[in-house]
C-alpha cells in the first residue's frame, strides 16, 4: 500500500504543474533600440531571501531512476523549453524535468534559453506577458520554492536581438517585457551575481567557487561593445580566482544539428570567440538552439549542446540515430577543475551512453569531437 500510495503522490505532484496558468501584470519598459536599458547596480534592492524548502521526496528512487554520485558541485542543464508561438502549456518532458529536480539536490539549475515561445511579430504585449505568467507556474515558481538558485540565457524565442536595418531591435516589446519579467523582484532568480548592469541579456554571477558569464546570443552576432564587457569580465580577479569558468549563450559555436547548419543558426566568428574564451581558460561552453544533445570540445574547450525538453527535436548531423529530448546533470570536481555528466533521455529517463554518439560531428563551420576522443 506504502509503494502505490507513493507512486500517486508522484503522479499527482507532475501532473500539478500542468495546471492552470496565473496571469500577470508588468509594465514594458520603454521600447530598446541598439542596446537595452539597463538598471545600475546600485539602484536594484536586494530581494526577499528564497524560502528555505522542505526535504524533497525523492522522486529518482521511487521512479528507479539513476542517481550519479555527487561531485563537488552539481548543476543540472536543461534548454529549450517551447511550444508553438504563443504557447502557454509545456510539454510532458518539461512538467517532468522540473517536477524531478529537487531529488537531484543541484547547487544550480542552468537554462540555455528558448523558455517562452515568441519571435512572432503579431503577439501582443498582454499574450506575451501571459507566456512569462506560464513559464513561472510551469518552471521558475516550483525552483524558488525548493530554493534552487537558476541561471539562464535567453533565446531568440525569449527576446531576440535582431536588428532592422535602422538599429533597431525588431522584438524589441518582446525584449522589453522579458526585462520586465525578469527585474521584478518577485522573480529573483538566486544567483549571487558579481556584474549585473546587463541583467537579463548578460551578467555574471558565481556559485559554489564556479564562475558564469551570460552573453546575448539569441542572434549570430554579439556585439563588440559586449565583447569587451566579456574579456574584461573573464579577465577580473573574480573570474580567473574561480576554480572553473563557464560560459552560457544560445546559439551555440557550432553546428551540430540537421536543420541548423546555415549561416545565423551558430554564432558568427566562431574560432574567434572560442580563441577569446581559451585565453581566460573557460572551462565549458553550455548553448541551446539546436534542439539536438551532443557533448563536445574544440581545442580546449568543452562545448556542451543541451538538448531539447520543449517541441521540436533535430537529429546530429550525419548520425542515423533518432532525436531525442534530454536533461543533463553536471558534477563538478573542484580539485581536478573537471566536470562529468550524465545525461537522461527525457523520456524514458534512461542513461545516454556517451559511446553511442558520433565521435566527432563535421559542420558546416567546423568539427566538434565528442568529449571523450582526442583526435589524432
Amino acid at each position: 500500500m506504502g509503494m502505490r500510495l507513493r507512486r500517486r503522490q508522484l503522479l499527482w505532484g507532475l501532473g500539478a504543474l500542468g495546471g492552470s496558468v496565473l496571469s500577470s501584470c508588468v509594465t514594458p519598459l520603454p521600447t530598446a533600440h541598439q542596446s537595452p536599458s539597463v538598471t545600475p547596480v546600485t539602484a536594484v534592492p536586494s530581494p526577499a531571501p528564497l524560502p528555505t524548502p522542505a526535504s524533497p521526496f525523492d522522486q529518482l528512487a521511487e521512479a528507479g531512476i539513476v542517481n550519479p554520485p555527487r561531485g563537488d558541485v552539481r548543476l543540472v542543464v536543461i534548454s529549450d523549453l517551447n511550444s508553438q508561438y504563443g504557447s502557454t502549456e509545456y510539454e510532458p518532458e518539461v512538467d517532468r524535468a522540473i517536477a524531478l529536480i529537487p531529488s537531484w539536490r543541484p547547487d544550480l539549475v542552468l537554462c540555455g534559453g528558448d523558455m517562452v515561445a515568441g519571435q512572432k511579430p503579431s503577439l501582443t504585449a498582454a499574450q506575451i506577458r501571459a507566456m512569462w505568467a506560464a513559464f513561472d507556474v510551469h518552471i521558475a515558481a516550483p525552483l524558488r520554492a525548493a530554493n534552487i538558485p537558476y541561471g539562464f540565457t535567453l533565446g531568440n524565442h525569449d527576446a531576440s536581438g535582431a536588428l532592422s536595418l535602422k538599429g533597431n531591435f525588431l522584438f524589441a516589446q518582446e525584449r522589453d517585457l522579458a526585462a520586465a519579467y525578469w527585474r521584478d523582484a518577485k522573480h529573483n532568480p538566486g544567483v549571487k551575481f558579481v556584474d549585473r548592469a546587463g541583467f537579463p541579456f548578460y551578467y555574471s554571477f558565481e556559485q559554489n567557487g564556479l564562475f558564469f558569464l551570460v552573453w546575448d546570443a539569441s542572434t549570430a552576432k554579439i556585439p563588440a561593445e559586449q565583447l569587451a564587457w566579456v574579456e574584461q569580465s573573464l579577465a577580473s580577479a573574480t573570474a580567473q580566482a574561480a576554480k572553473l569558468r563557464m560560459v552560457i549563450g544560445h546559439l551555440p559555436l557550432y553546428a551540430i544539428a540537421v536543420g541548423r547548419e546555415d549561416a545565423g543558426e551558430y554564432l558568427d566568428n566562431a574560432e574567434e570567440l572560442r580563441s577569446l574564451l581559451e585565453q581566460y581558460n573557460v572551462h565549458t561552453y553550455i548553448s541551446g538552439h539546436h534542439h539536438a544533445y551532443y557533448p563536445g570540445h574544440v581545442g580546449k574547450l568543452q562545448t556542451l549542446h543541451c538538448g531539447i525538453l520543449g517541441s521540436g527535436m533535430r537529429p546530429l548531423i550525419g548520425s542515423d540515430l533518432p532525436a531525442m529530448k534530454t536533461l543533463t546533470v553536471i558534477d563538478v570536481n573542484l580539485a581536478a577543475a573537471d566536470t562529468v555528466y550524465t545525461t537522461y533521455n527525457a523520456k524514458s529517463m534512461a542513461v545516454v551512453d556517451q559511446s553511442t554518439l558520433p565521435e566527432f560531428i563535421h559542420g558546416s563551420n567546423g568539427r566538434v569531437w565528442r568529449r571523450d576522443i582526442t583526435p589524432a
